[in-house]
């Protein structure tokens, strides 16, 4: 443990401070990894329509269709929120969707969506 003086408003605190091994922060990459696998299996479900990836990194927020819908291109079908901001996912063709993600789920870039087929 390596301590410290820090001053706050003219004051003097000591802190001490843990030192972390590099095997113990290991594991928090190791828990993000199944959050991963699961839209890994969506994939072979793809193959009979065309693919809506996620543009950029954010959370779904909300379907705007009902799983099975049919939706027409350029339709919004789901709301992606990223930086505090709504933003509206559009279908890329026309087709039954099949959504491969669930709301509240965060996703990365060219994460698989849904399936239009």
């Amino acid at each position: 443990m390596r301590k410290f003086i820090i001053t706050i408003d003219g004051k003097n605190y000591e802190v001490g401070v843990e030192e972390v091994t590099a095997g113990a922060a290991a594991p928090a990459p190791v828990a993000a990894a199944p959050a991963a696998a699961a839209p890994a299996a969506a994939p072979a479900a793809a193959a009979s329509g065309e693919k809506l990836l996620s543009p950029f990194p954010g959370l779904i927020k909300k379907f705007l269709v009902e799983e099975g819908a049919s939706v027409k291109k350029d339709q919004p079908v789901l709301v992606l929120e990223a930086m505090k901001m709504d933003n509206d996912i559009t279908a890329p063709c026309d087709g039954k969707i099949s959504f491969q993600t669930a709301v509240g789920n965060n996703v990365e870039t060219n994460t698989l969506l849904a399936v239009i087929g």
